[in-house]
């Protein structure tokens, strides 16, 4: 039984006033996380893409700072770098999503919602560096619901920056795409950024092996950038588009769990024909459509 002034009491004097002074600052990020984002919906692109790496980079810093700080006594080594990509991706994926919103008073709540989002991210990542001895598969199932969430935000986003990223509502389905090649490859390029980003977060739960993580998130990002071409030059509807590329973001990483890492040398050969095939007869179908 504890008693005041014990150990106990001490470690909790210690740790209440570090806790405030977390939640102080993290909501000082949100508040000028929010800040850049709504003046972002001020900004047309190319601009929009230099606001979206200011907003990434700022709130990358800021989270390093602070989950340095989840342990009050200094016993962590480090903030592993993945802790970091959820956070930045939601802020970005917010960045491009609040297009979607007209300027108006509808952009208090769009905002507000992105800064729980934003928030949600970081306390989860900080939850998971202060209970380090916690089971693998409870960090994956809390972080897994948020980067599924942050990439249909993200991929949303980056249609709704895109010009042309999003098929006209009016159009029928599987018509023409009525996009830019180039704009088509950009819109390609930044899903795959996003999915890459998220997918390193995601494989780094599974091991620490940096091989295998990065080739998993690298296959990710390659992965859902031919389908965000090949679904963007289907004209999909919408909101189709960017839910089944969070599909094929999804199944793809659980493919990669599920790979035994005796046999991961022999699927990696195998799974980069196949990407290498995916995307040829994608950018054979995309330039079809484009001269149609």
């Amino acid at each position: 039984m504890d008693v005041a002034g014990g150990p106990v009491a001490a470690a909790r004097s210690r740790t209440i006033p570090a806790m405030d002074q977390r939640t102080f600052d993290t909501r000082e990020l949100l508040i000028t996380t929010v800040l850049l984002v709504g003046l972002s919906r001020l900004v047309e692109p190319p601009l929009i893409w230099l606001v979206a790496v200011l907003v990434l980079f700022v709130v990358a810093v800021a989270a390093l700072q602070l989950l340095a700080r989840v342990d009050p006594a200094g016993e962590t080594a480090g903030v592993p770098i993945e802790s970091l990509l959820v956070p930045a991706a939601a802020a970005v994926a917010v960045a491009g999503a609040i297009r979607l919103i007209p300027v108006g008073l509808w952009l208090l709540p769009a905002l507000a919602a992105g800064g729980l989002l934003l928030g949600r991210t970081l306390r989860t990542e900080a939850e998971i560096l202060a209970s380090p001895m916690s089971g693998a598969s409870w960090a994956r199932q809390s972080v897994m619901g948020g980067i599924l969430f942050v990439a249909f935000v993200g991929f949303l986003g980056v249609a709704a920056t895109v010009p042309g990223g999003l098929p006209d509502p009016t159009g029928a389905l599987f018509a023409s795409s009525g996009i830019r090649l180039r704009n088509l490859a950009l819109l390609a390029g930044a899903d795959a950024v996003i999915a890459a980003l998220l997918a390193y977060r995601a494989a780094a739960l599974r091991g620490t092996n940096l091989r295998e993580v990065a080739w998993s998130a690298l296959t990710a990002g390659v992965a859902v950038a031919i389908a965000a071409a090949g679904l963007r030059a289907m004209a999909l509807p919408r909101l189709l588009g960017p839910a089944l590329l969070v599909i094929v973001f999804y199944l793809w990483d659980s493919i990669h769990a599920a790979v035994r890492s005796d046999r991961r040398d022999v699927r990696r050969i195998w799974e980069a024909i196949l990407l290498v095939v995916a995307a040829l007869v994608v950018i054979a179908w995309s330039f079809s459509a484009a001269a149609s």
